[in-house]
């Protein structure tokens, strides 16, 4: 079952989150909350590591929700509480629900809520439209004389098996006594099957139970004779009486007949969790009243027409420390963004609406929220302050990185006054928690903290790691060698890069696999040529490395 709802809004941060992506999130939907605004959740759309659990454990906070994809479903746009009917029901009872929800087609279920159909205005429409080469066909009913006298409200003088459901036909008594009851020819109907619709005619009534009909049907609400109901219980007749004049009693005796033999078995189901995307496509040369969703077990859980297809989303979500569709959770660009909160470069996230955006170029996306507390004079918890400072001491490795600004400073000294914990002891904490590189597989290491970009024809990830020293990884390379020359084939990448940080000394190594003109045009000195380089001095992705490569791709392009 999916866990959203259309009331929420989620603040989410890049495809495999750091400590700043998931601390930003979490501070931001409490500052939401403190701000009096309700429905703000934070969330993640990847894995948790070391370093980020000892954060959370820390200061007591709970993992974000793991939100995997946002594309639109058929969960989002199906109606949920259902109109629907049982088999055995009657067409009577189904018009009264159409009139009553206004609705065009009703399912149709077992016991069990197992869909078995749906029945539609269409079909019953058809049902009775005369059709005069068909006259027997038009007096026909299937259903138990119990579902009559339900249709009808009618009030009951005698009932002789009122549950059995039968084939009868409905014939009014208006002819001469004369000729009433000359059941001759091709079309004859035997009197077990006939239901009798006829006024206060005495004669017809007291012919009808001489015959033996199945039911006696007096209309107007017109008093019958002690005699004829005694007569009636002798020959094993029913008799009821209608509140309706004969014509529209014959009509209405029609809708008690059962939908069984008239709903419609073949029907387009979809499952809950298919995606819109391809729904459109299935359906946009199809044409029928609904679309029915159904479990795994068969059960129906909902149901959709086309215009429910073109509603707008109502999933909202922010986005914090990321500005780019291709670091986004999936399915981002078809949900309501409604704002942005970041400090990287300028992406290509489109909106329909003006929002909400802030991109500073400070250290840390928790800076950027942090001053957002102070701005709006709220202090946050002991808890928040530390979730933040954590963010900005990872981001700019304990302001020590060339990413980091006054302002990142000027924070973390204010957060540090509420936490109760001063920055160096918390860097040390974090930094000490735990080497990725020996608790998870090379492939987990890859996509820990991986980024996916675009520039022209070049499409290219760029994962980091952060160590203490580079014994861990060197004990590892030709797995994570491997694992980051698996991963870039798999994804289609022109080339794949991870940048292993030593926190120490704040120098790097940077690993790199695919395109062989760009691996030529690295310009570091090379540890192995065409696979590893040593980056003294580099431990940023996103001031120092990404720029560097942005350079490269652009000398290649020049040189092709």
């Amino acid at each position: 079952m999916s866990i959203q709802t259309q009331d929420n809004t989620y603040i989410i941060g890049h495809k495999n989150p750091d400590a700043d992506a998931i601390c930003s999130a979490i501070a931001y939907a409490e500052l939401k909350k403190q701000q009096g605004h309700k429905g703000f959740i934070p969330a993640r759309c990847g894995n948790t590591n070391a370093r980020i659990d000892t954060i959370l454990n820390k200061f007591n906070q709970p993992l974000p929700i793991f939100l995997g994809d946002l594309s639109p479903t058929v969960s989002d746009i199906m109606v949920r509480n259902v109109v629907k009917i049982k088999e055995g029901a009657t067409i009577s009872e189904a018009l009264e629900l159409i009139d009553r929800h206004d609705v065009r087609s009703i399912p149709v279920t077992n016991e069990d809520n197992i869909l078995k159909g749906y029945v539609s205005v269409f079909q019953m429409g058809d049902y009775f439209i005369p059709k005069l080469n068909e006259p027997k066909a038009m007096r026909q009913v299937n259903t138990s004389i119990s579902n009559v006298v339900k249709a009808l409200k009618a009030d009951v003088k005698h009932v002789v098996k009122g549950d059995s459901v039968e084939d009868m036909f409905v014939k009014i008594g208006a002819m001469d006594i004369r000729s009433f009851g000359k059941f001759t020819g091709s079309s004859a109907i035997p009197a077990e099957q006939t239901i009798v619709v006829v006024g206060d005619r005495w004669d017809i009534q007291q012919r009808s139970i001489q015959i033996g009909v199945r039911l006696l049907v007096i209309t107007g609400s017109l008093g019958v004779d002690p005699e004829v109901i005694e007569m009636a219980k002798d020959n094993g007749v029913s008799v009821i009486i209608s509140p309706f004049d004969s014509a529209t009693t014959a009509w209405t005796i029609r809708t008690a007949s059962q939908v069984d033999k008239l709903y419609e078995r073949e029907y387009i189901s979809f499952g809950p969790n298919e995606l819109l995307k391809k729904v459109s496509k299935r359906i946009a040369n199809t044409n029928v009243p609904a679309y029915m969703v159904v479990g795994e077990d068969g059960k129906l859980v909902g149901l959709f027409s086309k215009t429910d297809i073109l509603k707008p989303t109502r999933t909202n979500i922010i986005l914090v420390d990321h500005n780019e569709l291709g670091q986004a959770v999936q399915g981002a660009a078809d949900v309501n963004i409604t704002e942005i909160i970041d400090h990287h470069r300028l992406g290509n996230v489109g909106t329909q609406q003006p929002i909400l955006f802030i991109n500073d170029p400070v250290g840390s996306t928790c800076t950027i929220i942090a001053d957002l507390f102070r701005r709006s004079e709220i202090d946050p918890t002991p808890e928040i302050a530390g979730i933040m400072m954590s963010g900005i001491i990872s981001d700019t490795l304990n302001l020590t990185g060339p990413t980091t600004t006054p302002r990142d400073g000027e924070i973390l000294a204010w957060l540090e006054g509420i936490s109760g914990v001063t920055a160096n002891d918390l860097a040390h904490e974090i930094f000490s928690s735990g080497s990725i590189i020996i608790s998870m597989t090379p492939d987990e290491v890859i996509r820990a903290d991986q980024k996916i970009y675009q520039e022209g024809d070049f499409k290219y990830s760029v994962s980091q790691i952060e160590e203490l020293g580079f014994n861990n990884f060197w004990d590892k390379v030709d797995e994570l060698s491997a694992a980051l020359n698996d991963f870039r084939v798999a994804e289609e990448l022109t080339f794949a890069c991870v940048l292993v940080t030593d926190i120490n000394k704040h120098n790097s190594l940077l690993v790199v696999s695919g395109d062989e003109d760009f691996i030529d045009a690295i310009t570091y000195p090379a540890v192995e040529k065409g696979r590893i380089y040593e980056l003294k001095g580099v431990v940023s992705r996103k001031k120092q490395l990404i720029p560097f490569i942005t350079s490269t791709i652009k000398s290649v392009d020049l040189k092709d």
